[in-house]
């Protein structure tokens, strides 16, 4: 095994002089370090195609049509923070070009709808509850525009770029702005050619604090699927060289699971929907994730070391409802009960042992079948390969091998009865480090799906 080099450190943790030394580029910026803690938060698709059945609007629908009849963003936020979600991101304005909030910038927004007669403003309300149940509030523009008559113009870009401004002075600070990638025609029939090194300089000057999300980042990236899985092995890492936001993006099978030697840290985020659909339709009340099904998404997405991103689309009257909340609460309490008191941990700082393996005694000769694991990823990420063992008595009774750590991994596996757990570092980019073990008897029907 070659781990490039070997820094003496002592097993309490790391000292400055050692930090400095044992850096390996590339490495996350604050900015994306304090959104990957983050982990799991909620994707709210809401507008014109709530009321119209539709999944993409074609930006010709008539504002009237925008009419909840009970919205309560405080609804929203409470269910929220009962599924254990830090954040809430809205689709402040979908490719159909309508605004949930009365742009300067827009004639096609909640200012035309009868909706409190046009003095709403759903971002106000949003960001107000989020607020109130101390979530943070992430913004989805689509620069993609069906309505707006500048639309496939050099002056268009402008208008995103003022409608970007606009949504940070009045509803910051953000957690996250998300850009999508969909590019098609206009009201006119031509398609746009979006200045986005403009757009970054603008976000990066007005918010730079704020994490911004595309397929190739340049804050995270996406993971390649609608599904909510990241790839068993996944690189924080990506090569962006050679590719332009909108105009192609490497292949899906590299969203998934990153550039192995990637030049530029971009983690991924698993973007995925508690219904078939994102935007909300009657006909899937009985097609809602299950609990199980969510707590298995956790499991291939932060499990993995992504974030997890869980579209949740409120009704025509403006609420969440019964199929979706009961879903959420019930998915909270599976993490619960499963994963917050493990049979035995360590935790440090960051450490390295000699001998590239790392023991963790448990209290008792016990049955688990879960190991969750952490790399200080402020160092960089370096562990190529690793195997979890089982030992019971001295002896190795299971082994389970698997790829890549970064911010977190949690393997499942059939349960076994063992009284220590050994990680073994097969293959490291440099000398790999851990900052935590945690091992679990988790509920066997839990155990990953493949």
């Amino acid at each position: 095994m070659k781990f490039g080099y070997t820094i003496l450190l002592s097993l309490l943790g790391l000292g400055a002089t050692a930090q400095k030394a044992a850096l390996l580029p590339p490495l996350p910026t604050p900015r994306q370090l304090n959104w990957q803690e983050q982990e799991f938060y909620l994707f709210t698709h809401f507008g014109p195609n709530t009321f119209t059945d539709l999944e993409w609007g074609h930006g010709t629908e008539h504002e009237e049509v925008f009419n909840p009849t009970e919205l309560d963003c405080r609804q929203w936020a409470r269910i929220a923070k009962a599924a254990g979600a830090k954040g809430i991101i809205i689709t402040a304005k979908h490719h159909d070009g309508f605004c949930l909030w009365p742009s300067k910038y827009s004639k096609h927004t909640v200012r035309e709808s009868k909706w409190k007669d046009g003095k709403g403003d759903v971002l106000k309300e949003l960001s107000d509850a989020c607020k109130a149940y101390g979530l943070k509030l992430g913004i989805y523009l689509s620069p993609w525009d069906r309505n707006h008559p500048q639309y496939g113009t050099p002056g268009y870009n402008d208008v995103f770029v003022d409608m970007m401004k606009e949504v940070v002075s009045r509803y910051g600070p953000l957690f996250e702005f998300w850009w999508d990638g969909a590019n098609g025609e206009g009201p006119n029939g031509k398609k746009m050619v979006y200045d986005w090194h403009r757009f970054e300089q603008t976000m990066r000057t007005i918010a730079p604090n704020t994490p911004v999300f595309s397929d190739i980042g340049p804050d995270m990236r996406w993971v390649g699927n609608e599904k909510g899985i990241a790839g068993k092995t996944n690189w924080n890492l990506l090569d962006t060289a050679g590719f332009n936001r909108g105009l192609g993006a490497p292949s899906t099978d590299t969203l998934n699971s990153g550039n192995f030697n990637g030049k530029v840290w971009i983690p991924a985020e698993c973007d995925v929907s508690i219904r078939p659909g994102w935007f909300y339709h009657q006909t899937e009340d009985a097609k809602v994730k299950t609990p199980e099904e969510l707590f298995d998404l956790y499991l291939k997405s932060v499990g993995r070391g992504a974030n997890f991103l869980l579209n949740v689309p409120p009704d025509r009257r403006g609420l969440f409802t019964s199929y979706d909340s009961a879903s959420l609460v019930g998915f909270r309490k599976l993490l619960d009960e499963n994963l917050s008191k493990p049979v035995a941990s360590k935790t440090w700082k960051a450490v390295q042992q000699t001998n590239n393996t790392f023991s963790v005694a448990l209290p008792k000769s016990t049955a688990v079948n879960c190991v969750l694991l952490q790399e200080p990823i402020e160092l960089g990420q370096r562990v190529i390969s690793f195997s979890v063992q089982l030992k019971k008595n001295g002896s190795v009774v299971k082994e389970i091998s698997a790829t890549t750590i970064g911010r977190k991994r949690i393997l499942t596996f059939p349960a076994e009865e063992a009284d220590a757990v050994d990680i073994v570092i097969k293959n490291a980019k440099a000398t790999p480090y851990l900052k935590q073990i945690a091992v679990y008897k988790i509920a066997d029907n839990l155990v990953e799906k493949e």
